[in-house]
């Protein structure tokens, strides 16, 4: 593990969470002694790092009955957007990193990503389906700006002609209109836009390094305008904080131009839920109790149910009024028809990653 690159930070509040709480597998805890400290802690701003990773395959796959695709695609490992509720940071774990704090802050960059992007689509066999970007990432998150990991993703696959679908919750998805709409013209796109709140304090709290409301709004639009189709997701919901916001939402999306919506309620995996438990005690003390309640009546009196059926929707009462509640907006938004299946029947190798060159060792012009 390489490091790529350190940043500072302009305040260290603009962070989701502080704690170092440690990974399901770790089995050695380190300890500061106070009598060893000869700094304060919080006068030392929390910076960001970045690390290198190059991997061997890009594409991982997946049998879980209740997400759409099989095949998704990480241009990053971790995400510096920091959203308290991530169910992905306890990915963290599996590299001996806090799920907390090192996984909005050290940040793993993917080499290489159009090489080996384009051996993994050379081998695909059997049936064409979408590939996911960004399901334990986000693919916009400000590294982007500078790396262009998920822009040479998009170049690749609209050269090959592999449908994708992308989750996001940045603005920055509009610098790659280019890319995007060639692949809307062959439908070959869909994005999806989470949108968890139009309340500027709940968002700066919950979500602190995204997109504001109003410009993942201005997201929607700019790639609507184009042809792009985009979906909505409200997600996730919370009890007592953003679950009244949902019809407002799903009717601004369709002002803005979404062609569909989706709802997901809140999922606090392993490390995540003592997470957000502090940062309810943190944030919102008075409804500390009421949010966590109302979640474990969701979830068989827990705070997480990792079973298929019910991890996306939770059951209950409180769970099916807020069905029937997404059901009755999407019908008055018009929003009734599922989206557009994405094409699968294009796909190709382009003739010029078929040129060999010597022993095996192939050309890959424009990539590098």
């Amino acid at each position: 593990m390489d490091t790529w690159e350190k940043k500072p930070e302009k305040s260290k509040s603009r962070r989701g969470t502080l704690s170092s709480v440690p990974g399901r597998f770790t089995t050695v805890l380190r300890e500061d002694w106070e009598e060893d400290k000869s700094w304060n802690e919080t006068d030392s701003p929390t910076k960001t790092e970045f690390f290198s990773e190059y991997p061997k395959t890009l594409i991982t796959s997946n049998d879980s009955p209740d997400i759409p695709h099989g095949s998704s695609i990480n241009p990053y490992r971790g995400c510096e957007h920091g959203c308290i509720y991530c169910f992905a940071r306890p990915n963290h774990s599996y590299v001996d990193l806090s799920p907390g704090i090192d996984f909005e802050s050290k940040i793993f960059i993917k080499h290489n990503v159009a090489g080996v992007l384009v051996e993994d689509l050379k081998r695909k066999k059997g049936e064409i389906e979408p590939i996911l970007l960004g399901t334990a990432t986000d693919p916009y998150q400000p590294i982007e700006r500078k790396m262009e990991n998920t822009r040479k993703i998009l170049q690749i696959c609209l050269e090959f002609r592999q449908p994708v679908e992308i989750i996001t919750k940045s603005l920055l998805v509009l610098r790659d209109l280019d890319i995007l709409s060639e692949m809307a013209k062959l439908n070959l796109i869909r994005v999806c836009v989470s949108v968890t709140t139009m309340n500027k304090e709940l968002w700066s709290k919950l979500e602190p390094r995204t997109a504001s409301p109003n410009k993942r709004m201005e997201a929607i639009s700019g790639l609507s305008s184009i042809g792009v189709p985009v979906i909505l997701m409200f997600a996730p919901v919370i009890p007592f904080l953003n679950d009244h916001e949902m019809e407002s939402i799903v009717h601004l999306g369709k002002q803005n131009g979404i062609s569909f919506a989706v709802m997901i309620l809140v999922r606090l995996p392993y490390e995540v839920a003592p997470l957000f438990e502090d940062w309810l005690t943190e944030h919102y003390p008075l409804k500390k109790d009421k949010v966590l309640g109302l979640i474990r009546d969701t979830r068989e009196g827990k705070l997480y149910q990792s079973d298929f059926k019910q991890r996306m929707t939770g059951t209950g009462n409180y769970a099916e009024l807020l069905r029937a509640r997404f059901r009755l907006v999407r019908k008055q938004a018009g929003l009734i028809q599922g989206p557009k299946v994405l094409e699968t029947g294009l796909f190709r190798i382009p003739e010029k990653f078929q040129i060999r060159k010597g022993k095996g060792e192939e050309t890959l012009p424009g990539l590098f």
